[in-house]
C-alpha cells in the first residue's frame, strides 16, 4: 500500500499546526489527522473520536510502527513543504477548504 497523496491544510493555532489528508493506492482517504507541536517537536496525530467516558479513541491508525514511521515521514515533509512554500510570498498559502471535507479525491458520486 502506497500514500499517493498528502493534502496539508495549516491551522494558526499554538499546538495544532495542520489538518492532513492522506490518499492511500488513489482509492482510500483518511482525513482528520492533525500535526501538533509537542514537547519534543511535531508529531502527527490520527483520526480520533470522543468516548463517553471523556477519553479519545483513534478510529484509523497504523498496526505496526513500520508503517507509521513511513506515514509520519510523508505527512512532515509534505506539511514542511506546505508551510515553506507559504512563507515564499504566497499569502494566501494552499487551498483552505475546509480541512473535514475529502475534497476531490475521485469519488464522484459518493
Amino acid at each position: 500500500m502506497e500514500i499517493t497523496e498528502v493534502r496539508v491544510f495549516p491551522v494558526d493555532e499554538e499546538k495544532l499546526k495542520a489538518f492532513v489528508s492522506i490518499v492511500f493506492d488513489q482509492c482510500f482517504v483518511v482525513t482528520d489527522v492533525k500535526i501538533i507541536q509537542g514537547p519534543k517537536g511535531l508529531f502527527v496525530s490520527m483520526p480520533s473520536k470522543k468516548r463517553k467516558n471523556g477519553t479519545f479513541r483513534d478510529i484509523a491508525h497504523p498496526l505496526n510502527s513500520e508503517t507509521r514511521r513511513r506515514i509520519e515521514d510523508k505527512v512532515l515533509a509534505r506539511y514542511r513543504e506546505t508551510v515553506g512554500e507559504r512563507g515564499q510570498g504566497d499569502q494566501a498559502g494552499p487551498d483552505r477548504n475546509d480541512p473535514t471535507d475529502p475534497g476531490d479525491f475521485g469519488d464522484e458520486g459518493a
